[in-house]
C-alpha cells in the first residue's frame, strides 16, 4: 500500500533537509521512493513543499488535492494553505510556529489568531512546539528534525535506522544536536 507525505513550510527551515533524511530512510528500508520539491523563492522565506510518496511500487511523486495522508507543517499557516492536499482521512503534524509573509510584515495583512482552530476543525492535528524544544535543545534550527521525529512515530515507521541516517546526511558537528532533536520529535508524536 503507498502512502503520501506533504512536508511544507518556509524558505530556511530546514524542510528539504528533513525530506531528505526521509526519503532515504525509506528507501533504507526497501520502499519505492519518489519526491519532487518546490521552492517558492525559498532563499527569501518563500513557500516551500516536498511531496513525498512511498509503498511497493511508486509511479509519480506529485501528491494531487485530497491524495496527502500526512501533511506537515513546518509553519502553521503554510499548514492552512496546503491543506486541501491533506485526505480527508489523513492527519497532520502541524508546527506551532509563525513566520510573517511579506504582506504581513508591511502591514498589508494581519496573521490570523484562529489558524490553529481552522486546522483543527477541518483535520486530526497533532499539535507540535517544535520552536520551544529545538530552543531547549540549544538551537532553533532542528525544529525540522523534531518535526521529522514527529511524523516518523506518527507513522509507526521507527523501526528504521535513523541515526545512521542522520550520521550520513547531516554534517558531522551537528549529528548529535539532530539525533536528540529526533528522539525529542518521536516522544511528542500522537500515535493512532
Amino acid at each position: 500500500m503507498n502512502k503520501s507525505i506533504l512536508l511544507v513550510g518556509v524558505g530556511g527551515q530546514g524542510t528539504l533537509l528533513a525530506s531528505k533524511l526521509l526519503i532515504h530512510g525509506l528507501m533504507d528500508a526497501g520502499y519505492d521512493v519518489k519526491m519532487s520539491e518546490i521552492h517558492g523563492m525559498s532563499q527569501r522565506g518563500g513557500s516551500v513543499s516536498s511531496h513525498v510518496r512511498f509503498g511497493d511500487e511508486v509511479y509519480s511523486p506529485v501528491i494531487e488535492k485530497g491524495g496527502a495522508d500526512i501533511l506537515v507543517a513546518f509553519e502553521k499557516m503554510e499548514g492552512l494553505r496546503w491543506l486541501s492536499h491533506l485526505n480527508p482521512k489523513g492527519q497532520a503534524v502541524i508546527n506551532d510556529f509563525e513566520i510573517e509573509s511579506m504582506p504581513i510584515k508591511t502591514g498589508k495583512f494581519t496573521y490570523p489568531a484562529d489558524v490553529l482552530d481552522i486546522l483543527k476543525e477541518k483535520a486530526q492535528v497533532n499539535v507540535v512546539n517544535a520552536a520551544d524544544e529545538a530552543l531547549k535543545l540549544g538551537n532553533e534550527k532542528v525544529m525540522n528534525v523534531i518535526l521529522l521525529g514527529t511524523l516518523v512515530k506518527s507513522m509507526k515507521l521507527d523501526h528504521i535506522d535513523w541515526e545512521s541516517i542522520i550520521e550520513e546526511l547531516v554534517k558531522p558537528k551537528f549529528v548529535d544536536l539532530n539525533k536528540m532533536a529526533f528522539k525529542k520529535g518521536l516522544s511528542m508524536a500522537e500515535v493512532s
